[in-house]
């Protein structure tokens, strides 16, 4: 691995945003690095051979930095393919919304990264950067992988369930999931509205809450001036933290558990208090509501589809829309109710404190490449729409990152992303 990389971008952003001639070495050496690493990880489904408007970005927030952009949203100069061969070729009349918003910055849409199909299980070629007999994870999976191999600073990827925290922590970078609705979906292809969430993968938490403060707080004036930036934003220590493992702990194998103990214990060390907490509703009920939801809308915004073109459709994708068909109306209504119900009162599910922390993943990538892995640990906090991050925190026997996961209060976004960013200083260098 390339740890150069590694080291936060948003100072030397910052530093030469009126200079033209940083914004266009900032993409040869995206292009030459995917050049070297993308023919074995497969991460992308499509690059430009030419970027055009680098000139034009100086001076922008963004300043001609290269982001690359999951397969699942809309770009009208690429071809946009959702991860499935039904719309092989295909190209949006216009720009997702997220899009918009990159290229309104001076951000660089360098290129289209690997989801899986329509954002649900069926994997596509992208391997681990760590190790290509493993998964990146899904579905954000050439997002993550892009990331961290090092190709580029910034990626963008969806979650409907854990979609952007475990590839994230199964391929060793910073994943951030903001509040659910705070970054708008249009022109991202729906799996479930209720669920689906934009997020984005950098390699230090520093890096996502750029994007935050450009492309979701929206106070572009934020990265003006290096002063500027330490006002808006630095990393903050938090008081005190909830511990979250839920009924589903042994989910978790033995080195994720340990990796996860021996970072409270570093976090511990500085000072911070920590409290074991319990889920108001048990992570079973709620897995079950977010499964009932994903199901019905998925059938609703993917069955029509599917029927149309049954001979370019999963046997993973079938098998979630027969389930959707099958749901009862009332169950579905019951699974709306509990999520809006336990959404409202998302500030409580921290006990009182300023976080609460719990595993990303069951462990690290598993091998092999027809699955995505286990995302029971981002469940509870996608169904709830509460900000969640996940650091890399260190690395299993055979080498595979872990991952470390930090949840706020719904809207509470810069607020944990101060605390991510204190909790990766503390935790010991990833290498």
């Amino acid at each position: 691995m390339n740890f150069e990389s590694r080291q936060p971008w948003v100072a030397t952003l910052i530093e030469s945003r009126g200079d033209t001639q940083a914004c266009a070495s900032r993409l040869d050496r995206a292009r030459a690095r995917a050049d070297e690493r993308d023919p074995q990880l497969k991460a992308f489904t499509f690059r430009p051979e030419r970027h055009d408007g680098v000139a034009p970005a100086a001076g922008r927030p963004l300043a001609g930095m290269p982001i690359a952009v999951k397969d699942l949203i809309a770009t009208a100069d690429m071809p946009t393919a959702y991860g499935s061969p039904v719309y092989a070729h295909h190209l949006p009349t216009e720009d997702a919304a997220i899009v918009s918003r990159i290229r309104a910055q001076g951000g660089i849409v360098f290129g289209k990264t690997v989801t899986t199909e329509f954002a649900w299980r069926q994997p596509g070629p992208t391997v681990n950067p760590w190790n290509a007999l493993h998964t990146p994870g899904g579905s954000s999976s050439g997002s993550a992988a892009a990331v961290g191999a090092g190709i580029v600073p910034l990626a963008v990827g969806t979650q409907t369930l854990g979609s952007v925290i475990r590839p994230a922590a199964y391929c060793g970078v910073v994943g951030y999931k903001p509040t659910h609705g705070r970054v708008p979906t249009a022109g991202a292809h729906p799996l479930s509205q209720s669920l689906d969430h934009i997020g984005f993968f950098a390699n230090h938490v520093d890096d996502v809450a750029l994007a935050y403060a450009v492309l979701v707080d929206e106070k572009p004036d934020a990265v003006e001036s290096l002063d500027a930036w330490q006002g808006y934003f630095a990393p903050r220590r938090p008081q005190s933290i909830g511990v979250i493992r839920t009924s589903m702990w042994s989910r978790a194998d033995s080195e994720q558990q340990a990796n996860f103990e021996a970072s409270l214990a570093r976090l511990q060390a500085d000072g911070v208090k920590t409290f074991e907490l319990d889920l108001h509703v048990d992570l079973p009920v709620i897995v079950d509501a977010l499964q009932t939801i994903l199901q019905v809308e998925a059938y609703r915004n993917i069955g029509p589809v599917a029927a149309a073109h049954p001979d370019k459709v999963s046997e993973k994708m079938k098998a979630l829309l027969a389930d959707g068909a099958a749901v009862p109306a009332a169950k579905y209504r019951d699974a709306c109710t509990l999520q809006k119900d336990l959404s409202a009162q998302s500030a409580a599910f921290l006990g009182g404190c300023d976080l609460v922390v719990s595993v990303p993943a069951t462990g690290g990538a598993p091998r092999g490449l027809d699955d995505t892995g286990d995302a029971t640990f981002c469940a509870a906090w996608s169904f709830l729409g509460m900000p969640a991050v996940t650091i890399p925190s260190g690395r299993a026997a055979n080498g595979l990152p872990l991952g470390f996961q930090l949840i706020g209060a719904r809207d509470a976004d810069l607020s944990i992303l101060q605390f991510a960013a204190w909790a990766q200083a503390t935790l010991p260098a990833f290498r």
